[in-house]
């Protein structure tokens, strides 16, 4: 049977899980699981972003902002709604400054990868959603610090030191951007570099698969050990997944969207940014930064699941 991308990336949800459960076996077998995984990470998650921000239609802004109505519901959905649910569900359960760090750097920031495979399962208007990446990538990430310092205030300002904060957000992020602004400026103009733009089309899905793997096997002893405390975030997870649907569903209705556009809205704001933060997590001090990608780690497993509900219950009954 034939491999194609459109197979590959329907059925990612399985290789992400595969991913994880293998990167748990690893990380709780073998005792030097840090060191023998730990050097990966960053390399393989500066190739995964550069594949996912080449898939990014940066140089078609106009049609992202062509949709008024629906780019004012999903700035609304992401920027203004979820903040005030994150700060609700983080405000009845409390959590410790580290935690709360990673919670909020994963629930802050919409996705702008996967969720448009799940939208497309969920029979939502994928084609938008793909439009709409770059103003959402360039909102978070100008809002991100106001968020953080909102939301935790003296102590995040006293854990993240600017070296290498910045350093990561420059090697991790700026230059995968750049890489693939330039990777498809070429591609507007040399078919070797159309050719290549496709090529990096399949990367995504595998790279993130091991990105994960690494994480995970980094990262479960330290899931493991705190456990009673890392737990402690899963009922915010949990009700962030049920919570923001409805919410959606009612910014839908007040923006008069169509179907497609109810369900791209619903996905992408119950749908998070964990692998574009994580660099940023691992960026602080050693103490937060286990602790942060932990927590980070944790809302990959339980979103994964959550999107298995989504992709059914968004079509058949929130939205039909």
């Amino acid at each position: 049977m034939k491999i194609t991308r459109e197979k590959l990336e329907n059925q990612q949800i399985w290789i992400y899980g595969v991913s994880l459960v293998i990167g748990g076996i690893a990380g709780i077998a073998g005792k030097d699981s840090g060191l023998t995984w730990g050097w990966t990470i960053s390399p393989l998650i500066a190739v995964l972003m550069y594949a996912m921000f080449a898939q990014i239609p940066f140089l078609k802004l106009r049609e992202a902002i062509s949709n008024l109505k629906f780019m004012a519901a999903l700035l609304i959905g992401n920027f203004l709604a979820v903040p005030v649910v994150v700060w609700v569900l983080t405000a009845i359960f409390p959590q410790s400054p580290p935690i709360l760090l990673g919670v909020c750097l994963v629930l802050l920031t919409p996705c702008i990868d996967y969720v448009i495979v799940f939208t497309q399962l969920g029979k939502g208007n994928e084609k938008l959603i793909l439009a709409s990446t770059p103003v959402l990538f360039v909102v978070q990430m100008v809002l991100l610090p106001l968020y953080l310092w909102l939301f935790i205030g003296k102590e995040v300002v006293g854990a993240v030191h600017a070296g290498p904060f910045l350093e990561a957000f420059l090697f991790l992020i700026a230059a995968p951007l750049l890489a693939a602004v330039m990777t498809q400026l070429w591609a507007d103009k040399k078919p070797a570099g159309e050719k290549v733009l496709e090529w990096t089309a399949w990367m995504p899905v595998p790279f993130m698969a091991l990105v994960l793997l690494a994480v995970v096997a980094t990262q479960i002893g330290k899931v493991y050990s705190d456990f009673d405390i890392i737990v402690r975030v899963i009922p915010i997870y949990l009700l962030f997944l049920l919570i923001m649907p409805f919410v959606s569903r009612f910014i839908a209705y007040a923006f008069r969207l169509d179907t497609g556009e109810g369900r791209a809205l619903i996905f992408s704001t119950g749908t998070r940014n964990s692998l574009a933060v994580l660099p940023l997590a691992l960026a602080l001090p050693d103490a937060w930064a286990s602790l942060a990608a932990a927590v980070i780690v944790t809302q990959t497993i339980v979103e994964l699941i959550g999107e298995l509900v989504y992709i059914k219950a968004v079509p058949d009954w929130l939205l039909k």
